[in-house]
């Protein structure tokens, strides 16, 4: 074993001090708290514990191949919006011309009146009106929905479902509508739950191509973190269960409510990356506890639960409190998908409390069957590392021990220069602009695209976004004339009273822009100011409109909510205010690094030909809110892990020196680790086809890549250091009201 040189004491190294302070603890003054007790029990009673998971995976894994099918692929919406109410009118009162109504694009090299095409459209419209969600078929009309040179006609087929069923009806039909095509004649659909159908079947493939590109990768990080091929497995154990179990769990609450699609899609990338976080930190933690000779696989298992289980524990918690506050956004797709992460969330934690530490006791020493030879080796080099009050670390990495000591030396030279590299990466962040996805981002050989450049070529540029105006009846002649009047419109329809006597009249406008300009909101805006009261103006480009402006709104109070209740978890855990607000403030950093970044390159395009695609000009509207959840909930991820380690050796020596090598020492090589499996999993995204998963891929991957590299291993430490003891008081007052949470064992 190489010997380990005791630390230097200096003038500005106060040695470690002989009582410690308060709120500091000694070794041996308790037994095992609450987690180290399930700990124990689920390491005594493992038979109940394997046959109680079996049969929990196995009942409701059965639903889990149903999950692609029940979810849902609609719900980009904003609940209680004018074009939310819109769509809800015409769908009700105008036989279904909703904005989730099917638009049939049939394109000729003749004139559409000609026999053999109105075959074609025929077939189109009986194809369209078999389906039981199709409410009513409307052929194509002269002046309305057949173009001017007559080569171009639209069949319109009602929404009679709900926008979800009708994002299922394109699902069934653009395949049967395309096969009608034949020389000479292109049939194609579109509109809105369309254009969702290909969005959704675009972005699921890109992800599931993304995660089977990422499983090599991953396996040969975690293969080289626990230097055993049975321990590197353990994630996947937890990974597999959690998934089966929340898939399950999706599909029967889908009966419920609808369940985006892209929850299941989210769910599977954070089960797998929670999965190997706490599977790092509580193998870890096992190892190191196990080393004692005397000490049985229970309570090795009890150790590490009192120690490594309450950070997981604390992790979790933060995860779901931070994904939570999406649940403020009015948009059913944000709520389940925020819904679907954390269940997956609380599955993954489940395992990793009670499955996990029964699978320990279990293993015991064969933990490292199957051990590669170099981490043989340094198994023994591990047992050498010292914090720095002295302590031998016998779970601690020495490479990690040696970079906090060279932090607690240079603190200033190495944090200011990870506080300027994170400022300068952040600062393009001032710039950003957000908007909903334009058509740009299906594949340009989608059903949706197609017919969609299809109208635009026949009908004018405007003509995909066409508006809905609902009017009471006796106001129907004036609002058409003032909807025509507006600038921004090229042309009003008749009005069109509905036939059920309801006293709504329905004026369908044609903007002059693309849906996608930002020069239609001028025009709504307009709209919406200069009509009669109680006038409903809509249309899917609209309602796209409104959800950007709910995001607007709502993201600085998510953001707000996100922080103020990732500040109190970690204040009820350290009992430390300054320290629980450093740890929260830090996280701010690497966000804005990441975004920066994104801006520089999803908004001006640096790079874009590198990855493949074509820049909007701006980062998709749910980027803020819902990446910054993310990115917040793994970011107090590692955070948990660093302090509660730190608070850990702090309450064993009471030194601040102690509590910042050692927590380097103990955690740093799991934070390291956790942080290249998420950073390989996440970009292998960027490398995707859609646009969406690019974004998500690149922001997500950096923002782990900047926090693991540069807040947690670099940044947080010095302000430790640079803080000392300050870092752990509180007022005797605070002490008193929040409950006692210690993090270091017996």
């Amino acid at each position: 074993m190489r010997p380990t040189r005791p630390p230097v004491l200096t003038e500005r190294t106060p040695a470690p001090s002989p009582v410690p302070p308060p709120g500091a603890r000694g070794p041996g003054t308790r037994g095992p708290g609450t987690l180290g007790r399930l700990g124990l029990w689920a390491a005594t009673h493992a038979r109940v514990v394997f046959v109680g998971w079996l049969l929990l995976v196995v009942a409701l894994g059965a639903f889990a191949p149903k999950v692609t099918t029940a979810l849902s692929g609609a719900g980009w919406q904003a609940d209680g919006s004018d074009s939310v109410r819109a769509r809800a009118v015409a769908q009700q009162h105008f036989g279904g011309d909703a904005s989730s109504a099917l638009q049939i694009v049939v394109q000729a090299d003749r004139p559409v009146s000609d026999p053999a095409v109105r075959q074609v459209i025929g077939a189109a419209e009986r194809l369209a009106a078999a389906d039981p969600r199709v409410s009513s078929v409307v052929p194509p009309q002269p002046g309305a929905t057949i173009s001017r040179d007559g080569h171009t006609a639209i069949v319109l087929a009602g929404a009679k479902a709900s926008p979800d069923d009708m994002v299922r009806a394109a699902d069934a039909l653009k395949g049967p509508l395309a096969a009608l095509s034949k020389p000479g004649v292109e049939v194609h659909a579109t509109g809105a739950s369309v254009l969702w159908s290909d969005f959704n079947a675009a972005n699921h493939d890109a992800m599931m191509h993304s995660e089977f590109l990422s499983w090599p990768v991953t396996l040969g990080i975690l293969v080289l973190a626990f230097g055993s091929l049975v321990a590197a497995g353990l994630p996947l154990l937890l990974t597999m269960a959690g998934l089966a179990a929340s898939a399950g769990s999706l599909v029967l609450i889908s009966h419920l409510f609808p369940v985006s699609v892209w929850a299941m899609n989210f769910a599977m990338m954070f089960a797998l990356a929670l999965g190997i976080d706490y599977a790092l930190f509580l193998v870890v933690r096992f190892r190191a506890a196990r080393q004692d000779a005397g000490r049985s696989p229970a309570e090795a298992v009890a150790e590490t639960m009192d120690t490594a289980g309450k950070a997981v524990l604390l992790s979790g918690v933060t995860v779901l409190v931070s994904l939570s506050a999406v649940m403020l956004v009015p948009s059913p797709a944000f709520r389940s998908m925020a819904g679907g992460i954390m269940l997956a969330v609380v599955f993954v934690l489940a395992a990793t409390l009670t499955l996990l530490p029964a699978v320990l006791a279990r293993l015991g020493r064969r933990i490292d069957a199957l051990a590669l030879p170099w981490a043989r080796a340094g198994s023994a080099r591990d047992g050498s590392a010292r914090d720095g009050g002295g302590s031998r670390t016998s779970h601690g990495s020495p490479r990690f021990a040696a970079w906090g000591e060279r932090l607690w030396r240079h603190p200033l030279r190495y944090g200011a220069v990870a506080l300027a590299v994170l400022l300068a990466l952040a600062a393009p962040v001032v710039g950003l602009r957000t908007a909903m996805p334009s058509i740009t981002v299906i594949p340009s050989d989608a059903s949706a695209r197609v017919g969609y450049t299809a109208v635009q070529q026949a009908f004018g540029p405007g003509a995909p976004g066409m508006l809905q105006i609902l009017a009471p009846s006796g106001q129907a002649a004036q609002v058409r004339a003032e909807v025509a009047a507006t600038p921004g419109i090229a042309a009003a329809m008749p009005a069109q009273a509905a036939s059920d006597g309801s006293g709504w009249s329905l004026v369908q406008a044609v903007p002059t822009v693309d849906p996608s300009n930002p020069t239609l909101k001028t025009t709504v805006d307009s709209l919406r100011a200069e009509l009669p009261r109680g006038t409903l103006v809509g249309g899917a480009a609209v309602e796209n409109l409104d959800l950007q402006h709910a995001l607007d709104q709502k993201t600085p109070l998510v953001l707000g909510v996100i922080l103020g209740l990732g500040f109190l978890l970690l204040l009820v855990a350290l009992q430390a205010p300054l320290i629980a607000a450093l740890g929260t403030l830090t996280s701010l950093l690497s966000t804005g690094a990441a975004f920066g970044a994104a801006r520089l390159v999803f908004q001006d395009g640096h790079g874009a030909g590198l990855l493949g695609f074509h820049p909007q000009g701006f980062l998709d509207g749910w980027a803020p809110v819902f990446f910054f959840a993310m990115i917040f909930a793994i970011a107090m991820d590692y955070t948990v892990f660093l302090l509660a380690s730190a608070k850990e050796h702090y309450e064993r020596t009471g030194s601040p020196r102690a509590a910042m090598t050692g927590a380097l020492a103990h955690s740093g090589r799991v934070v390291f680790a956790a942080a290249g499996v998420m950073v390989a999993v996440f970009l292998t995204f960027a490398l995707s086809g859609p646009l969406p998963p690019k974004e998500m891929g690149l922001v997500l991957g950096l923002a782990v890549l900047f926090d693991a590299a540069l807040v947690r291993l670099v940044l947080l430490p010095v302000l430790l250091r640079l803080t000392g003891h300050a870092a752990w008081r509180a007022p005797a007052w605070l002490r008193r009201v929040l409950p006692d949470i210690p993090f270091s064992h017996g």
